[in-house]
Parts: structure tokens; C-alpha cells; sequence
């Protein structure tokens, strides 16, 4: 099995094939996801590890997704890549894996545990599959092939030809890799000493919801606005850092998680600033060892400090900035942290399946009206947003509710709970304040994806926002996110905390024989 580039252009019909087969696979595994899973057989009782990446960088050409409707890449930065850690404490084996997309659907997912349980025998639940959230990375959706087949001739226009949409091939390259990744550090585990540690970085990424003189909240309110008062919520400084060393001190890989939009956008196809990130810890350690980032609860964390009078940098500089504090905060915990052999590994998961929230007919039958009319020829915003709620309306006649898969991954003192979703800061802050672990990662846009899922007051009388909209790709019920929190503290609470490591103790000295002395002052 390579980590390479293929080709990812399928005849049309074997596109289509593909597609089919992709669903149908969905839902049959789903089925199948709640049985138990034997654990994997004992080999030794000391902790493995190992780590690899595979290439995922789309073709020239290609969607850019990122927003509601079409755009392209023309250029290229940087390589997207799939990376992978996978651990073994000779009873249960877990594997992390981070990608640079926007977002993982939910077919892709199950599609890729199902193929990694079967050539190396990990427990779908036991594989985490996390987006970086890269606004400049592969066509991975927001539309699927497929997805619309059952609506009206327009309402296919306004999903296949209007929207952001995913590539079939390439869709499958990304599956195939991440299977590769995970199949490849799985056959890569040696004996190893694992470290966990915190760094602080809170000059990289802010709260992008500012609350007006009005009382209500807006997205993006604008540098220099008279009525701006302050962040409507904190943001998550955390920089959360596992790493992996052989016997003989050599690191074998890291794993890093920090909240901030991936919206830097350097120009072209890019991993964004984590690229920069993984750049600034290889170089400030002279390695190359895989870099996996899992990305925090960003849904209203972005680079943006809306609050700073001064003039945004320029892409490529603020990308560097961004990857480079963060790189650097990971470095000085690498540098830093004990290193122990052990850590039990643990892992558990929970679907929920959440109700939507409903445009009223009316609004239907308006935003039907207005999505015929030439787009050039009405406002943007408004044609933009009629469009998502027509293709709303189309869902919930197909799904009324969406699948959630709410996951925690224990590696030793740390715990990875995840959610599919563009989730607010707060929520994770809640689930490290509620978790039993000495470590608490939050994990977003992972195993799936359901777009933004706001706290109930963003969605109250003085809430607001771009990220409240109700769209094709954000319409979970108010009370989503405090459900997600709850199943995931649930899931952390059935676990024990391994211990963190710490340096033995020195024994008792005696004075140094300079120093014992009175002051000397003739």
C-alpha cells in the first residue's frame, strides 16, 4: 500500500459506482457499529507507537471549498497530507488521525474504518478521523454526489451546479490514503516512551464574534467600528502536545491540538497554517517525523483580532505567524515534557441522532422564488442564502435528523473527545472543565461533519451571526451542543485517567561546599 498521489479523474460511471457503493456501505456499517469488538490480542505490556503521513494534495483545477458556492484552485503552496499515530498498550490499539480538508463527511469516514479494520484489525471506534478544517485544501463536499438525486430538477441545479461540491475521485484518494496511513504506522509500532503537555498560545487566534453597543452579536463586525464592545466569548489558548520517542530518544512523531480556524489561506492549495506549524517543529528539532494536528473547538475562533485597530497582516505572513506561534509553543513542550512508558489506551463512542430546526414554509415558498431569479441580477447574500434553504428543505424531507457520532480516545492521562461539528469554543472549555482527565482535547469536525453548532445564546435574543444561519450545512437543533458535551463527558467519565509521567525524585543532598558559607564582607 502506497502514500502517493493517484489519479483521482474515475470515468463518470465508475464515479457513480463508486459513489453508490460508498453509501451503501454507510449504512450497513452503521448497523453494524454498536457490536462489541474483541480487543487486540497481548503482545507486550509496554506502550508502542508509530506514526506515518500520505500525500492527499488535489489537482490544479479542483473546488476549493470553503464557502457556499463554486470556486477553484489555480495554484499550488503546499502539500495536504493525511497523518497518523497509532498506539498499542498490548490489550487495545487506537489510532489518531488528522487531515488536511476542510471536513471529513461521514461516509468517508465509516468507508475508511471499515477497510482499516480489516487489513490491521482496529476497532472502528478506536479511529479517530479529524479535518484540520483547511480553507484551502481538497474537494471533500459540501455536497456529495448522490445527495440530491431524490429532490426536483432545480433543487439538483442549485446542489450539483451552485454549490460547493465534492470530487468522487478524489473523495476515494483521501479514503485510500488515510487507510495507508493508518495501516502503515500500525506496522511501524515499536516500544516507545510517550510525553503529555500544555503550552499557552494566546496571541494567535481570537474570538471572531464581537458584541455591539446594540447588545446583539455580530461575525466579522468590522476593525475600527464605533460600535464594537468586546469578544462575545473567550478563546481556547491551549496548545495540547503528545509525543513519542523509540528507546533510544529518537521522536518518533508528535500530536498536536489548538483551536483556530484554518482560514489563513497563504495562496493556492495548502494545508494552511499548519503547514507552518509542522514546518517550525521538524526545523526546530531536525526532524521530519509526522506532525498530526487535530484541530479544537473553533467554530468561532479564527486569526481575525477584530478588535485591533492595525491592518491585517498579508496571507502568506499570517499563515506563517499563526503555525509559527503554535509550532513554537509545541516545541518548548516537547523539549520539556517527562517521557513514560506507560499509558492505557481506551476507546468508546455514541451516536445521537439530533433533531434539525425547520424554516416555515413561508420561507420556503419565498426563498423559491427568489433562487429563480439570475443570481446576477438580485443580492448575493440574499440568492446565496434562499439557495441553502431550499436545499434545506430538501434534506429534511430525506433525513429529518442528522447522525452523530460522538467519540473519546484515551491515550494514557489525555482524552480526545470529538464532535462533528464547527463547534464553539465554549463547549470545549465546558468539557475540559467536566473531565476527569489531567489532558482534555476537544476535537471538532471529526468522524463526520454538521457544520456550525452555536451555544443556545448565540442563538437567543442577543446572539447572532453568520455562524447562527440556518443553511443546508448548519441546522441543528438550539440544544445540539450542550447534548454533544453531555455524551462526551459521559463517555470520558467511563475511563480512567492514566498517570503522567514524572522525573524521579532526587535524593536528599547536602549543602554544595561554595555555597554553605556566612556573607564575606572583608
Amino acid at each position: 500500500m502506497n502514500c502517493t498521489t493517484a489519479n483521482r479523474h474515475l470515468p463518470k460511471p465508475a464515479l457513480i459506482v463508486s459513489f453508490v457503493m460508498l453509501l451503501w456501505t454507510s449504512t450497513v456499517f452503521t448497523a453494524d457499529q454498536t457490536k462489541p469488538v474483541s480487543p487486540t490480542p497481548a503482545s507486550k505490556t509496554m506502550l508502542k507507537a508509530g506514526f506515518a503521513e500520505c500525500d492527499i494534495t488535489p489537482s490544479i483545477g479542483m473546488e476549493q471549498p470553503g464557502g457556499y458556492g463554486k470556486s477553484f484552485h489555480r495554484v499550488f503552496h503546499d502539500s495536504c497530507k493525511v497523518r497518523a499515530a497509532v498506539f498499542d498498550d498490548g490489550i487495545t490499539r487506537v489510532a489518531l488521525v488528522g487531515v488536511d480538508s476542510l471536513f471529513v463527511m461521514r461516509a468517508m469516514v465509516i468507508e475508511a474504518r471499515r477497510i482499516i479494520q480489516q487489513k490491521c484489525g482496529i476497532a472502528p471506534e478506536a479511529v479517530l478521523i479529524g479535518a484540520s478544517h483547511s480553507h484551502s485544501s481538497g474537494p471533500t463536499g459540501m455536497t456529495l454526489p448522490g445527495d440530491f438525486d431524490h429532490a426536483s430538477a432545480l433543487v439538483k441545479e442549485l446542489a450539483y451546479e451552485k454549490s460547493s461540491c465534492a470530487d468522487a475521485g478524489y473523495v476515494k484518494h483521501v479514503i485510500d490514503q488515510i487507510v495507508s496511513a493508518v495501516v502503515i504506522a500500525n506496522d511501524r509500532r515499536v516500544e516507545a516512551r510517550c510525553g503529555f503537555g500544555r503550552g499557552i498560545e494566546d496571541k494567535a487566534a481570537y474570538n471572531r464574534r464581537i458584541r455591539m453597543k446594540s447588545g446583539v452579536t455580530y461575525t466579522h463586525s468590522g476593525k475600527n467600528n464605533p460600535d464594537n464592545v468586546e469578544y462575545a466569548d473567550p478563546i481556547d489558548p491551549e496548545v495540547g502536545v503528545i509525543g513519542a520517542w523509540d528507546l533510544q530518544g529518537k521522536l518518533l512523531g508528535c500530536i498536536v491540538n489548538y483551536a483556530c480556524h484554518a482560514t489563513t489561506s497563504p495562496g493556492g492549495i495548502s494545508a494552511n497554517w499548519i503547514y507552518y506549524m509542522e514546518k517550525t517543529i521538524r526545523g526546530a528539532l531536525s526532524t521530519d517525523m509526522p506532525v498530526v494536528f487535530l484541530q479544537g473547538c473553533c467554530g468561532d475562533i479564527t486569526q481575525v483580532d477584530n478588535l485591533d485597530p492595525h491592518v491585517n497582516p498579508a496571507p502568506e505572513k499570517w499563515a506563517h505567524l499563526v503555525g509559527g506561534r503554535v509550532g513554537a509553543e509545541a516545541v518548548k513542550v516537547l523539549l520539556t515534557v517527562e517521557q513514560g512508558i506507560e499509558a492505557p489506551l481506551a476507546a468508546k463512542s455514541k451516536i445521537l441522532n439530533i433533531k434539525r430546526r425547520i424554516p416555515s414554509p413561508e420561507r420556503v415558498k419565498r426563498c423559491l422564488e427568489i433562487v429563480q431569479q439570475d443570481p446576477k441580477k438580485t443580492d448575493a447574500t440574499e440568492w446565496t442564502f434562499a439557495k441553502e434553504i431550499v436545499l434545506l428543505d430538501a434534506i429534511i424531507k430525506k433525513q429529518p435528523t442528522a447522525e452523530v457520532e460522538i467519540q473519546a480516545v484515551q491515550v494514557g492521562p489525555a482524552v480526545f473527545i470529538t464532535n462533528p461539528a464547527e463547534f464553539f469554543v465554549r463547549f470545549g472549555l465546558d468539557l475540559k472543565k467536566g473531565s476527569p482527565f489531567p489532558f482534555t482535547w476537544p476535537v471538532e469536525l471529526a468522524n463526520g461533519c454538521v457544520g456550525y453548532v452555536p451555544t443556545e445564546e448565540a442563538l437567543g435574543p442577543k446572539g447572532g451571526g453568520y455562524e447562527t444561519r440556518l443553511t443546508g450545512y448548519s441546522n441543528l437543533e438550539p440544544s445540539a451542543g450542550r447534548q454533544f458535551v453531555e455524551a462526551g463527558l459521559e463517555l470520558a467519565r467511563g475511563m480512567t485517567p492514566g498517570k503522567v509521567p514524572e522525573p524521579a525524585l532526587a535524593p536528599q543532598g547536602k549543602p554544595w561546599s561554595y555555597g554553605n558559607l556566612p556573607p564575606e564582607l572583608q
